[in-house]
């Protein structure tokens, strides 16, 4: 209660707004596990949030997000019936031969998924490498997550955006919003990477299984 009556008084963080916004999700997600397609997108679309703050520097990952929600949602629109969750989207393109092409919403999953594990790396290296600065943090993050399955045009761009991101300080105050105390912010980081990590955890076991893990961008 004294942590609830605290963040009222000194208003929400970015990470907290994200937060309450995945629990809505979250909390129905089904008790075997099955990752539904909702939720991947609700991380998805909060996780921009988190993106938007380090500025204009990472477009090309926003755009790439941004496009790969947008193919799961037409998909969603078309056919409810088989797209609830990711492991039926997966069959139904690997019952139609779809499963590799560039334009497959599998893809879009395997990408979002790598968005996500993209964004807890950075998020958990900013908390426990604070001697980094933002640059090196995304730049670690990046190598871990999504440089080994881009190809060089992508991995090219990257390369520069990370030369215009901002100061670590700069990011930092985005992300803490209102709130105004660093260790809630710390906090509310923690809470969210262990609020996503099973469900990631799942989320990458089910691309291994289907040996979709290692495929490539085009």
């Amino acid at each position: 209660m004294k942590r609830k009556r605290e963040q009222i008084e000194k208003g929400r963080s970015e990470i907290m707004v994200a937060m309450e916004e995945i629990s809505l999700v979250y909390d129905r997600e089904d008790i075997d596990n099955k990752i539904s397609t909702q939720f991947l997108l609700s991380v998805s679309k909060q996780l921009l949030r988190v993106l938007d703050n380090i500025g204009p520097t990472l477009l090309v990952l926003r755009q790439d997000i941004h496009q790969n929600i947008q193919r799961i949602e037409d998909f969603n629109a078309k056919d409810k019936s088989r797209s609830s969750s990711l492991i039926e989207i997966i069959v139904k393109e690997t019952d139609e031969g779809t499963i590799r092409k560039a334009n497959s919403c599998t893809r879009a999953l395997i990408w979002l998924t790598r968005s996500i594990n993209f964004t807890v790396a950075l998020l958990g290296t900013l908390i426990n490498s604070p001697d980094l600065t933002l640059e090196e943090a995304v730049e670690d993050a990046y190598n871990g997550t999504l440089k080994p399955w881009h190809g060089w045009i992508s991995s090219a761009a990257c390369k520069v955006a990370l030369k215009l991101i901002p100061e670590r300080e700069y990011f930092i105050s985005l992300l803490m919003g209102k709130c105004e105390d660093f260790e809630d912010l710390k906090e509310d980081i923690r809470n969210l990477i262990s609020m996503l990590q099973p469900p990631l955890d799942e989320m990458n076991y089910l691309l291994a299984k289907h040996e979709l893990e290692k495929l490539k961008s085009t």
